[in-house]
């Protein structure tokens, strides 16, 4: 009994070692974007036509710590990616862990690719749509809070959405999810993905479909990714002939 509360209090301290290196690298990379931040704030409304508005002196310090929190949770997400996999490693077999440690570059890589996504693609045509809904009918006045408030809430959400493949990838190489169940829960899966859309974004049917698109289409890629894995870990593991049979089933 006492060893077991002396490895409990091990992995608790362990935990807390990672969970202090990961909040330390979330305050120095939000410290380093918050120096630039004027920059990023120029860059990031290089399109808008005009000028934003701002209601009070507080609001642009809230909408410059807004914008590198942002930064700064992208630039953390390897790093607390990492400490995770240093926390579990122990428990994963040599294997398991070169294979886990793969997954860590392209946490960062999707992340950043879904929230290129919401920027560059969604962002620019909800705001459009919307804009072009109220011409001629009001005075339309965007205030930097709002603004900024409402690309974060269109973009951030796909920075996490876009790891679904390799998420699905890494439970599939797991052994925990497999490619016919992925297929057997798609009606389920694409009801639980429409309400997560419709969820995030505004209440138009134009940012909903744009949403909801790309997202079963991520479902699908996550599916073919999930059989390609599984086909790979039966070869792997010496189920050869299992393997050619699932790939002629599917």
């Amino acid at each position: 009994m006492k060893n077991k509360d002396l490895r409990l209090i091990d992995h608790l301290e362990e935990l807390r070692k990672r969970v202090i290196i990961t909040l330390l690298a979330f305050i120095v990379s939000f410290v380093g974007s918050f120096v630039f931040v004027q920059d990023i704030y120029k860059w990031l409304v290089k399109d808008f036509d005009g000028k934003l508005a701002i209601l009070g002196p507080s609001d642009i310090l809230w909408v410059y710590m807004m914008i590198a929190a942002v930064f700064a949770i992208a630039a953390t997400i390897p790093v607390a990616a990492f400490q995770t996999w240093r926390f579990v490693s122990p428990a994963l077999n040599p294997e398991e862990r070169k294979v886990s440690l793969r997954f860590i570059p392209w946490l960062f890589l999707l992340f950043m690719a879904g929230i290129s996504f919401g920027f560059f693609v969604l962002f620019p045509a909800v705001l459009s749509f919307l804009t072009n809904l109220s011409a001629g009918q009001f005075e339309t006045i965007f205030t930097a809070e709002k603004y900024f408030r409402f690309m974060i809430h269109l973009t951030l959400p796909f920075g996490f959405l876009f790891e679904m493949p390799l998420a699905v990838m890494f439970l599939t190489r797991l052994g925990i999810l497999n490619p016919k169940r992925l297929a057997k829960a798609r009606k389920l899966s694409y009801f639980f993905l429409v309400v997560i859309s419709v969820l995030i974004t505004p209440p138009d049917l134009l940012s909903d479909i744009l949403v909801i698109i790309p997202l079963l289409v991520l479902y699908e890629v996550s599916v073919t990714l999930s059989g390609m894995v599984y086909k790979k870990k039966l070869v792997s593991e010496g189920t050869l002939h299992n393997a050619d049979r699932f790939a002629e089933s599917g």
